[in-house]
């Protein structure tokens, strides 16, 4: 029998590189789901493994399974603290005879399957704690952001603010970080005549507002600034753009 969910331990056999064999084939397994269906394969992720195999010890403890138990810190803030970066989580849990049966169980229930089967996330954490004859087991899922150092999140924006404008002008300043870490107004002495702050998971493109604005011609110079988020558990990057006539 398998009871799982979604939203002093045994002793256990660990391979070279840490990972229990449960753990490893429950990691092996998903994989292989997901390559039937092309899907890219994902890859582990020490983080937030530490914070599967702590909410795992957890439940075995309690003798029950759950994704916070009473004065436990729920998911994101659980994975966080561990030290994950990310934009996007998700958990399976379940306790059961062996991790083939655990790995069928969430193949046949839609919520845990959609998780394995998720296209959006890239990592995952395991833990399968074998406690008085039963594994206790937690799949951590994340959607990773790249750790940047601001100058580097700066650098990034100003060349696609270059790609999308005529300006040759485009500086990261001490005054656009500062306005970016502000909820409105701007740093420095000089008015701006448009500021655009904007936060996301991605770097990739800039926000379609700020497209328009320096497509029309009317900016000659840009200032652009990085700060951390602040107020989420969530990673992610927060910009500021400064335009000037």
């Amino acid at each position: 029998m398998v009871v799982f969910a979604f939203c002093v331990v045994g002793a256990q056999v660990v391979l070279a590189q840490g990972r229990t064999v449960a753990e490893q084939y429950l990691f092996a397994a998903l994989n292989q789901e997901r390559a039937a269906v092309g899907l890219p394969a994902l890859t582990w992720n020490p983080q937030m493994a530490v914070a599967a195999r702590e909410h795992a010890i957890r439940m075995a403890r309690m003798g029950g399974i759950s994704h916070q138990f009473a004065g436990e810190p729920d998911l994101t803030q659980r994975t966080s603290t561990a030290g994950a970066k990310f934009s996007t989580v998700a958990e399976n849990v379940a306790v059961g005879e062996s991790p083939l049966t655990i790995h069928n169980a969430w193949m046949h229930s839609p919520g845990h399957r959609a998780n394995i089967l998720d296209a959006v996330v890239t990592s995952v954490g395991i833990s399968a704690i074998l406690y008085q004859g039963r594994l206790w087991a937690v799949q951590d899922f994340s959607r990773d952001v790249a750790t940047l150092s601001l100058a580097a999140q700066e650098e990034k924006v100003r060349a696609l603010v270059a790609q999308s404008s005529r300006m040759t002008s485009i500086t990261p300043t001490p005054e656009a970080r500062d306005t970016c870490a502000r909820e409105k107004g701007y740093a420095g002495d000089r008015q701006p005549s448009f500021v655009m702050r904007y936060s996301g998971s991605s770097l990739a493109l800039l926000p379609e507002q700020l497209t328009a604005k320096l497509a029309s011609g009317q900016y000659t110079h840009a200032e652009v600034g990085a700060c951390v988020p602040e107020g989420s558990a969530f990673a992610g990057y927060s910009i500021a753009v400064l335009l000037y006539p």
